[in-house]
């Protein structure tokens, strides 16, 4: 008999992080074929009564794109005028596509500030609350095109976890275009396995991560272990999972040994 995670069972609020990786194409281009069953896939979640928040990475390199440049961006101003230009290209591509679906999206912009400063957290965690309770979508990115040293979180695995300690999330997803933690890097290290169950992150767990060589994305390994202590330090289960295939969200929630499951604590 096939195991399950059991620990799956009774989630209601998801946040969902897809990566660049995931919606791009390596030419920077928008995969419309993946987006557009992101979109269904998540509507359907909606019908089935889970409440969804997805936290979408892509302006930069999509706005890159658009603006016929050759690499992506490596000053602040060009990363935030890329932003400016392919967060609007993202948000018309989520609106088409869930449209489809009987369902709206709001876009929800933040800053590391909304981590730490009192009045800001209030106003997002209500904000978003309000989008949940109305069926909204909420999208959730980087402020990039004002965001500066002091106030980025420099990657949306991050800021997916303070999203998903925001609304108080059961589950948090991070999809990838790697299959999960390895034991070493897989890439280099045959014999490399995966680990499916980590129930906590120590300093044996944190040592196996290694930066990513995606050339779309800005997120590593060891920013996604650094997300997911984050959210199981406040009682939020996370999944680490391939985001290649279209299935993936849908095995996970159905409690398939996917990916890599990080433990949850205890609600504070």
């Amino acid at each position: 008999m096939e195991n399950r995670r059991e620990e799956i069972k009774g989630i209601r609020r998801i946040v969902i992080k897809v990566g660049t990786s995931t919606i791009a194409h390596p030419s920077g281009l928008i995969n419309l074929y993946r987006m557009e069953h992101l979109a269904r896939m998540l509507s359907d979640l909606k019908n089935r009564g889970y409440e969804v928040v997805l936290v979408s990475s892509g302006a930069i390199g999509v706005g890159a794109q658009r603006m016929h440049l050759s690499e992506r961006p490596r000053d602040i101003e060009g990363k935030q005028a890329a932003a400016a230009v392919g967060q609007v290209v993202l948000m018309n591509m989520y609106q088409k596509f869930f449209q489809e679906y009987n369902y709206q999206v709001g876009q929800v912009l933040v800053t590391k500030q909304v981590e730490t400063d009192k009045v800001m957290n209030y106003h997002a965690r209500n904000t978003m609350n309000e989008l949940l309770k109305n069926k909204i979508v909420p999208v959730v990115n980087e402020n990039d095109t004002i965001s500066t040293d002091e106030i980025i979180f420099g990657d949306n695995d991050t800021l997916s976890a303070v999203v998903a300690a925001l609304v108080d999330a059961d589950l948090l997803i991070l999809l990838s275009d790697i299959d999960g933690l390895y034991s070493d890097d897989p890439r280099i290290n045959p014999l490399a396995k995966l680990i499916d169950r980590v129930d906590v992150i120590d300093e044996s767990i944190e040592a196996i991560a290694k930066d990513s060589s995606t050339k779309l994305g800005t997120g590593g390994m060891i920013t996604k272990i650094r997300a997911a202590k984050y959210a199981t330090e406040r009682g939020i289960h996370v999944v680490l999972a391939n985001g290649s295939r279209n299935e993936t969200i849908e095995e996970i929630l159905g409690g398939k040994v996917l990916g890599t499951l990080f433990l949850g604590g205890k609600k504070k």
